[in-house]
């Protein structure tokens, strides 16, 4: 017997199509409903890979008592948070603001007559333990409240939104002149704490400090140094999939070790940038080059559909063997020593273990994560390893197998005939913002290394979200196998955005190697950015709103995204697309809308400046943003550098002798005459307001 959630699209919402809790979605019948019963809304918001969303699936919504005690006093509603990013925003902040900590599953209780929430948590188990109550306990206390208690869940529900307001409602501030030098180091001390616990990427504060490096500061943190680091501790450790390529999710530990195996897409198309801007800087590691190599090999393997576009993400757990009622963490990556002692000669155990950590007890319940002891260049010799443990996981080599069809849910990851392991689910739903990402990961990555199939990857992509996520004139933030749903937010129309800019940028160089008609990036981003601005642009106070002014109905507050996550914050990059909008077009509208969103956020940047790296990046592109005009040729040199405030246009028509002007947001420098003399200048530009 099923539920509502059968038929939805979404593959979080299809795992608990089997639930005995009458699931509904977040729609206007189900908010209607609660409100005429007079039942409290039990919102539960996860998403396909979560493992703890996973167990909890398998428990407490599996269960006929708890369910039925459910069904009776409550209106339970699923929601995933890959398609409504907007509802999480909201409701985590709540469960935040009461018990002080977020995460997934997030389980949280509305008043169902305003949707204000009243109590919330992330995992509750079954029965009682990992001291916390069994979730039964919970409703039926709950439930008790509710009606008994109006007076104080009426104080609870006034004082959360009330903090909801106040935190949606920003004053906007001057922007000191210290600030910048403030907010950069900031992120340079996140990525140098050594914080006991899980590691997370946390590729925000990363790019942020990345910039600091270039203005010689005298700064406790040396952010060459910790930024360096931070792509040994990706590149070298567990976190990386050593074998098949991308990037786990994080690790567990703070050594980078073991990590919680599920790969998400956005994280992958940001590390893949990381890396890139690392190399480009002049830090040259192998392990960096080839943790980019391998991840491309992955994507195009394993998620890329076959339309143009990448996947979502894969899971954390698998099934060891099809007879399995449960999969099991970590079993498509792991290794146990006996089964290497099997696979490998005596002499090839002996090379694999001189450069990856390899044990008899292993590192993760009896198992090995491979994890590298040593940077450099790994032998042919231990690369040839590496292939025997790829054809083992996989069933045949890199070579030969080009693609890697998905395992779409449990059934089919039982049921398929899989020549080797069997994998772990792939959720293949298209979300442009993840999709943006990975483009402007392997446009960067192309503008580095040159290998044109990144830019043809990153480029079919881009083309795919252009030609199918319009609906009568309105982007759409997903995509299931051509069924498209969801109304763009804030970060996919930013993120996409961005994507396009990049695409646009490193393309300059190209011509005339490519054709005559290749895609004008320049021109759809500035159709998505006028889009972007009619829909939720904040006229009064500045900035853009998470969801679209007739999308915003059911929601609480109307939130401008300005804290960075595991994904850059939506108004951080808004601003400087805006900075890149106004020096390729040279129109200065552009430069007065960024400047007014970051005044819009300049009190948080100046009290909460480690939430926010990503307006600090965006501050750094307004005082020091500079435009190259050069040649092809020139751009060519140039865009294989870090220069991270510049962009770069082609000028066919330099004078005689020129080969480059510098361009700062309304002035510019001399006429260069040689390269030398072009690159001081643009060093120049580039920390003239540090």
């Amino acid at each position: 017997m099923t539920n509502r959630l059968a038929q939805a699209q979404s593959l979080y919402l299809r795992k608990h199509a089997e639930n005995p809790i009458e699931w509904w979605t977040w729609c206007d019948e189900a908010l209607e409903t609660a409100k005429r019963e007079d039942k409290p809304i039990f919102l539960s918001i996860g998403y396909s890979s979560c493992h703890w969303c996973t167990v909890m699936e398998g428990e407490a919504f599996s269960d006929e008592t708890i369910a039925d005690y459910m069904n009776a006093n409550f209106l339970p509603i699923k929601v995933d948070r890959e398609e409504r990013p907007d509802l999480d925003s909201i409701y985590m902040q709540a469960l935040q603001m009461m018990v002080g900590q977020g995460g997934w599953p997030l389980n949280i209780f509305l008043a169902p007559d305003d949707l204000v929430p009243f109590y919330g948590g992330t995992y509750f188990p079954i029965d009682p333990r990992y001291g916390r109550p069994g979730f039964l306990q919970v409703l039926q206390a709950i439930h008790r409240y509710y009606k008994s208690e109006k007076g104080k869940l009426d104080g609870i529900k006034a004082e959360i939104l009330k903090n909801l307001q106040s935190a949606a409602a920003l004053q906007p501030a001057a922007l000191s002149g210290d600030l910048l030098k403030e907010g950069l180091e900031s992120s340079a001390g996140i990525l140098s704490s050594k914080a006991p616990g899980p590691s997370f990427p946390m590729i925000p504060y990363s790019q942020a400090a990345l910039r600091m490096a270039r203005f010689g500061w005298d700064s406790r943190y040396d952010a060459r140094e910790v930024t360096t680091q931070r792509g040994l501790d990706l590149a070298l450790g567990g976190i990386f999939d050593q074998v098949g390529g991308g990037f786990h999710r994080y690790t567990v530990d703070p050594t980078w070790t073991v990590p919680h195996f599920e790969k998400m897409l956005y994280d992958n198309g940001q590390i893949v940038e990381y890396l890139a801007n690392l190399w480009a800087m002049g830090v040259e590691e192998p392990a960096f080059e080839r943790s980019i190599s391998l991840t491309v090999q992955w994507l195009k393997r394993e998620m890329t559909a076959p339309q143009g576009y990448f996947y979502a993400a894969q899971d954390a757990d698998s099934f060891t063997t099809p007879d399995d009622a449960e999969p099991e963490e970590g079993a498509f990556y792991a290794w146990s020593f006996d089964e290497l002692q099997t696979l490998l000669s005596p002499r090839e155990l002996t090379e694999l273990s001189e450069q990856f950590t390899l044990t008899e007890k292993g590192n993760f319940e009896g198992l090995n994560v491979l994890q590298r002891q040593h940077p450099g260049k790994l032998s042919d010799q231990v690369e040839g390893v590496i292939a025997k443990l790829f054809l083992t996981r996989y069933g045949a080599s890199a070579e030969d197998l080009t693609t890697f069809p998905p395992a779409r849910n449990n059934h089919e990851a039982k049921t398929t005939d899989w020549s080797g392991r069997i994998p772990a689910v792939t959720d293949t739903k298209m979300i442009v913002a993840w999709n943006s990402l990975m483009i402007s990961g392997l446009a960067h990555a192309y503008a580095v290394f040159r290998e044109l199939e990144y830019l043809e990857l990153a480029s079919q992509a881009a083309d795919f979200i252009l030609q199918n996520q319009w609906i009568e004139g309105r982007f759409h933030r997903v995509n299931y196998d051509g069924t498209v749903e969801v109304l763009a937010q804030s970060e996919d129309y930013a993120l996409f955005i961005k994507a396009l800019l990049d695409l646009h940028q490193v393309t300059r160089s190209l011509q005339p190697i490519v054709p005559e008609n290749q895609t004008n990036w320049l021109d759809h981003a500035i159709r998505v950015q006028e889009e972007f601005d009619e829909f939720l642009w904040s006229v009064e106070i500045g900035g853009y709103y998470n969801t679209a002014k007739d999308a915003s109905q059911d929601l609480l507050v109307r939130e401008r995204s300005y804290v960075d996550n595991a994904t850059p914050a939506a108004n951080g990059v808004a601003i400087v697309n805006l900075i890149q909008f106004a020096l390729l077009t040279e129109d200065l509208d552009y430069l007065d809308k960024a400047e007014q969103t970051l005044q819009a956020f300049g009190s948080v940047m100046q009290e909460s400046p480690t939430a926010c790296p990503s307006l600090f990046v965006a501050l750094d592109w307004f005082r020091n943003c500079t435009l190259v005009r050069s040649s092809a040729e020139q751009i060519a040199i140039l865009e294989t550098q870090y220069l991270p405030t510049a962009v770069f246009m082609r000028e066919p028509n330099l004078p005689e002798g020129v080969v480059g002007l510098v361009c700062q947001a309304l002035s510019c420098k001399e006429p260069a005459r040689s390269l030398e003399q072009l690159r001081s200048q643009l060093q120049q530009s580039l920390i003239r307001q540090g």
